[in-house]
């Protein structure tokens, strides 16, 4: 339940705090003094659509904050938990709008994100536009209000998604059956490539390991010769390596004193000729066990060849062989073939089948509802000067599903007994389709599971005895309903429905010459008695106010 609401720097609203409690509130006033700023607040503050030309004149940005009452709110709670937010007994929605359109959201005082604001709105508040008969010769309307009013939101969700995943798989089943040629195509080009790379058989590493074999084979005369010339240099002779350190090794050894440098020279030099003894003996080994063949040269040429050959005609690096023939493998594994297609169809068909079952039982529900709905319906109408008119919630099933079912809804009326009923744009009048608009609206928010219920002029062209039963219909709602304290919000012309509300409030405009301003105050009885009586005919007279007076008395 709504229980203030406060209002900076918005259009023109300079400065604003509302105060509002359970049952019916009622905002009168001048026709242009600017009733429907509250709501076009509170719904900004809900979540709405902002931009830089709803601050006001010369204010850095609008501040819009709302306070709500959820200890009776059964899902509010939860659903702030499931947001990791601050769930209490209140929640403060709060909207921002700077003078740039820069636009920030805040749900207790946490920075959201404008869904997450307009999620949690959507449970707190319905609001019913003056125009939203309009939008009642939509079908879409007509199977919007039957899902509400037979509580099946959820199961009408669960056959739209459903659906989805129908419609998706199918997809894929029409896009493989229509490229059958095209696959057998690309999976003769894969077998063929999977065999010549079978063929070829290259093992990870091989590559390097070959090119590495045919630099020394290609090589093998001038390694030969450099390691015996290294050979020969090591210890070949007269004046080699190893001779020259064993000459100074003697020439160390025949000096008188041994300083400590020279020891540690001596030292040196016969690690070294240890050293030069073992490389010319490592690569005595090697002159013996080098071969020099031509054959495994050519060999290995030959198998290098046909490895670049082939990476060449695969525009990838030689290594990248083994690889390639692996993705290879896998798409020839998983491409279309006449059982991936049989798969795909079976799997369609279950996901067909799941989708009627769900769409059966959303069927069924609708079915159950339209009748009650309809029902529901016409007794309002009767009480809103329509008694002939029969209104009826037609279901059509559909030549194919589609997302929203596996059948059409509609609202059909008759107006007059013995016609037949027809499509609402086609028989009823403007001022007939505001009124079975209100009695929908009525109906389906009497069953809503949303606290609080919001009337923006939803009673334009009604007049007269009418106008007190929408009064007496909309205190109603505003009564304790659903097992929790109900609230309505109605912005009104009519002083009939004024005088049924709860409370009132007045909303005026003024200037001070240069700029012009909004007020909204809740009115006492005196002053009720008053704005009634101008609402019934301009300036108060004596008759309007006993008028008033009497209206009044009715219901405080």
């Amino acid at each position: 339940m709504l229980l203030h609401l406060s209002i900076s720097q918005f259009t023109l609203v300079d400065q604003l705090e509302l105060e509002f409690g359970p049952g019916t509130s009622t905002l009168t006033g001048e026709t242009g003094a600017g009733k429907s700023i509250t709501l076009d607040a509170l719904g900004l503050a809900l979540g709405g659509r902002g931009s830089a030309e709803l601050v006001r004149a010369g204010a850095n940005r609008a501040d819009i904050s709302a306070t709500f009452d959820i200890s009776e709110h059964p899902a509010a709670g939860p659903w702030l938990e499931s947001q990791e937010l601050d769930a209490g007994q209140e929640v403060i929605l709060r909207r921002t709008i700077g003078a740039d359109g820069r636009s920030r959201a805040y749900i207790n005082g946490q920075p959201v994100t404008l869904l997450q604001l307009r999620a949690l709105g959507e449970q707190l508040i319905d609001i019913h536009s003056q125009h939203e008969h309009q939008s009642l010769l939509k079908k879409e309307t007509h199977r919007r209000l039957l899902d509400e009013f037979a509580q099946a939101q959820e199961l009408a969700a669960e056959t739209r998604s459903r659906y989805k995943t129908w419609q998706d798989q199918y997809r894929r089943y029409r896009t493989l059956a229509d490229s059958v040629e095209e696959a057998e195509a690309r999976r003769h080009l894969l077998q063929y490539q999977l065999k010549e790379l079978e063929h070829l058989d290259l093992s990870e590493g091989e590559v390097e390991a070959l090119e590495s074999e045919q630099r020394q084979l290609a090589n093998a005369g001038e390694i030969l010769s450099g390691s015996y010339q290294l050979a020969a240099l090591l210890s070949g002779g007269e004046g080699d390596i190893a001779e020259q350190i064993h000459r100074a090794l003697q020439l160390l050894s025949a000096m008188p004193e041994q300083a400590p440098a020279l020891v540690e020279v001596a030292q040196m030099l016969d690690s070294a000729r240890i050293q030069v003894d073992e490389a010319a003996g490592t690569l005595s080994r090697h002159i013996d066990r080098f071969e020099m063949d031509p054959e495994r040269l050519s060999e290995v040429e030959e198998r290098l060849s046909a490895i670049y050959q082939a990476a060449r005609k695969h525009r990838i690096q030689p290594k990248e062989l083994p690889s390639l023939q692996q993705q290879l493998q896998e798409e020839l594994d998983n491409i279309g073939s006449a059982d991936a297609l049989e798969r795909l169809a079976a799997e369609c068909e279950k996901l067909e089948q799941q989708f009627r079952k769900t769409a059966g039982k959303l069927s069924k529900l609708r079915s159950e509802a339209a009748t009650a709905l309809a029902d529901a319906v016409n007794q309002q109408l009767g009480d809103l000067a329509m008694p002939h008119a029969q209104v009826e919630l037609a279901l059509q099933s559909l030549d194919k599903p589609c997302s929203h079912g596996l059948e059409e809804v509609e609202i059909l009326i008759s107006t007059n007994p013995g016609q037949p009923p027809r499509p609402l744009g086609k028989i009823a009048s403007g001022g007939e389709l505001s009124r079975v608009s209100l009695a929908i609206q009525v109906v389906t928010a009497q069953t809503s599971r949303t606290p609080t219920q919001v009337f923006d002029e939803v009673d334009v062209g009604i007049g007269g005895a009418t106008g007190d039963v929408v009064g007496r219909l909309l205190r109603q709602l505003g009564e304790t309903r659903n097992s929790c304290s109900g609230q309505v919000i109605c912005v009104t012309h009519l002083a009939q429905v004024a005088a049924r509300a709860h409370r009132q409030y007045l909303v005026e405009k003024y200037s001070d010459g240069e700029q012009a301003f909004v007020a909204l105050r809740e009115l006492q009885y005196g002053e009720r008695r008053e704005e009634i009586a101008r609402m019934l005919g301009g300036e108060p007279t004596a008759q309007s106010l006993a008028h008033a007076e009497e209206m009044l008395s009715r219901v405080l």
